[in-house]
């Protein structure tokens, strides 16, 4: 599923209108059906239900005219309520504000701050409000009435539904700059929109229903929206049951280079989740005085004793076994527990410089890398790197708040700029491919915050490459996957009792129900 801009469902709106002939009007009536299920199905066991309907001057006022027709059809108590005049509605919803005059006497036009009063014992009475002041054009602050209007709503403290987005979001960023509505519940309509993904705005989105209205799939589907949501159906496909005629070498063989003192947990994680996650080899490489640590906690992992440093790192002496070892396998990972020292700026070069296989940089490499970026450059390989948002500001060079106040368009810009797939960690993960596609993640859950998590996702990634998934479809898959045996974790230990190896031993569960689909 399709992520888009105002700009980009704008588009989709008058191409459904000129291309296919589907009049203006009659995706209003849809998008007006589809908000009444969702207060239908909100208010399901209340008899005689009460609704409050505020819209404003533009089309999404005018999907609320339509809510409010329905649900008087169906019995509800309806009081609409139009902020402004009703000269300027626009034209569609001009003409679904005299259909609605004409069958019901609740309809009120409040001009002014000083007519609110007349709202005070609808919305205190009321079961739900259903907000169509504002769609998807709005930005900047909102006007006096609509933003005392806005407050009223959410100190009444009943449930919202909004209409396509909660008034005062602005679409495409996500920001609030003045007033906005705390919905309970968001009907967006046709596809998703960018500011469900960024905060502020998703913290006001509440529950988020995506209704059809009537778009033909083609347009909706179209290659040149390059912001996704990345869905299990998306995902399944790519996991089917294995053919019988296999043994290990088919599977590949993974390489995690890492390990220091202190941090050979992480090291341990990864390659778990690498051999969880289905590939057939896993080879651990090591700085020799920990290896034994790693050898008695993972029986079915190949270790490799690496010459170390006085601080028993990855020493430049390993430089030659480590290139042997990479010659021997399909994918490493690079940085897991390696630490931060001297020599892993050089020790990540090298990798990026001689493997002939993919390489995930994750963890401390991200550090290192961050200091010899120019080495993604006129590299043959593919190469994704898995930062949280204070590692991508140490390669990007812009702050953790810029970062997260525009998640997608920064991993855009960066996985376009230096060539790599690039996995932005974080609620609602972000993985930016080099074409300038942009995939957003929604399975996991704040359990996941915990020592060792991105790890296990650098495994998962990696087994899923070494199984022959491309780099941007075992970056999407591992993600999806991460957060979806996070959320199978979640139901067994809760969130605060959940860490990261509880995440690693729900991934079989998870590739098991792809393969029964």
């Amino acid at each position: 599923m399709k992520i888009v801009s105002a700009q980009e469902m704008r588009d989709l709106d008058r191409r459904a209108s000129t291309e296919f002939h589907i009049p203006s009007i009659v995706l209003m009536e849809n998008a007006g059906l589809r908000v009444v299920e969702a207060v239908q199905t909100a208010l399901a066991g209340i008899k005689l239900p009460q609704v409050v309907v505020i819209a404003g001057k533009g089309n999404n006022g005018g999907d609320g005219f339509v809510v409010s027709r329905h649900l008087i059809n169906s019995g509800f108590h309806v009081d609409t309520f139009l902020l402004g005049d009703p000269s300027k509605l626009t034209p569609d919803a001009a003409l679904n504000f005299r259909i609605l005059q004409s069958i019901s006497d609740r309809v009120f036009v409040v001009s002014d701050t000083g007519e609110l009063q007349g709202l005070l014992a609808p919305l205190s009475g009321c079961d739900l409000v259903v907000d169509a002041i504002y769609g998807i054009g709005f930005h900047g602050e909102m006007p006096s009435l609509e933003s005392e209007v806005v407050k009223m709503v959410n100190q009444s403290g009943k449930p919202v539904v909004a209409v396509d987005i909660p008034s005062g979001v602005e679409a495409d960023t996500g920001k609030v700059r003045g007033e906005a509505i705390r919905a309970t519940w968001t009907v967006t309509m046709a596809l998703p929109k960018k500011a469900f993904f960024l905060e502020p705005g998703r913290s006001y989105t509440g529950m988020l229903t995506v209704g059809d209205i009537s778009i033909p799939r083609c347009l909706l589907e179209a290659p040149n929206i390059k912001t996704n949501l990345v869905t299990e159906d998306w995902v399944a496909p790519w996991f089917l049951p294995r053919p019988a005629e296999t043994h290990k070498g088919s599977f590949g063989h993974v390489l995690v280079v890492g390990g220091s003192v202190g941090l050979t947990g992480a090291v341990v994680m990864a390659a778990e989740a690498a051999l969880r996650s289905g590939a057939g080899l896993v080879t651990a490489a090591v700085p020799q005085s920990l290896q034994p640590a790693i050898e008695s906690r993972l029986i079915e992992v190949m270790t490799t004793p690496l010459p170390e440093t006085s601080l028993k790192t990855i020493s430049l002496e390993a430089l030659p076994a480590l290139q042997s070892l990479l010659e021997r396998t399909s994918v490493c990972v690079a940085g897991p527990g390696m630490g931060r020292y001297p020599e892993a700026r050089a020790v990540i070069r090298f990798v990026l410089e001689t493997a002939g296989v993919p390489v995930i940089i994750d963890a401390d490499g991200l550090n290192a890398l961050a200091e010899d970026l120019g080495v993604l450059k006129d590299r043959q390989i593919p190469v994704i790197l898995t930062p949280h948002p204070g590692e991508m500001s140490g390669l990007s060079g812009l702050s953790v708040a810029e970062i997260q106040a525009d998640r997608l368009e920064v991993a855009r810009g960066f996985a376009s700029e230096w060539g790599v797939t690039l996995v932005l960690k974080g609620h609602n993960t972000v993985i930016a491919t080099p074409g300038g596609d942009v995939y957003v993640n929604v399975t996991g859950n704040p359990g996941m915050a915990t020592a060792g998590s991105g790890d296990v996702l650098s495994g998962i990634i990696a087994g899923f490459m070494a199984q022959g998934l491309l780099p941007d479809q075992a970056a999407i898959s591992g993600v999806y996957v991460h957060g979806k045996a996070g959320d199978e974790a979640k139901k067994e230990k809760g969130e605060r009792g959940l860490n990261a190896m509880d995440i690693v031993h729900y991934i079989p569960a998870v590739l098991k129900a792809f393969e029964s689909r």
